[in-house]
């Protein structure tokens, strides 16, 4: 995210524990040749990157340790928290 945000959406983020994930990549410079060349191994067909040593997929729990985000507690699914997630799902 660029620029500074209105301190009732930073209050959300933080509220959230969302805003380290807000935060990340400011200042980083992007290498579009990396970037291209992780596209060219995307394969949509498989929802996975095919690399020199076989294929690779990112799932939902990659995403969670990278990012530090917080999964426990209740299931919040649009307006409707439950502690018995599978019922809502």
């Amino acid at each position: 995210m660029s620029g500074h945000l209105s301190p009732l959406i930073e209050n959300y983020l933080r509220e959230a524990n969302f805003w380290h994930v807000a935060t990340i990549g400011r200042g980083c410079k992007l290498d579009p040749k990396l970037i291209s060349a992780l596209i060219e191994r995307w394969r949509p067909e498989t929802d996975t990157f095919h690399l020199p040593y076989g294929e690779c997929t990112i799932t939902l729990e990659d995403v969670q340790l990278q990012l530090r985000l917080p999964v426990d507690g209740s299931a919040l699914t649009r307006s409707v928290q439950s502690a018995d997630w599978r019922a809502i799902c």
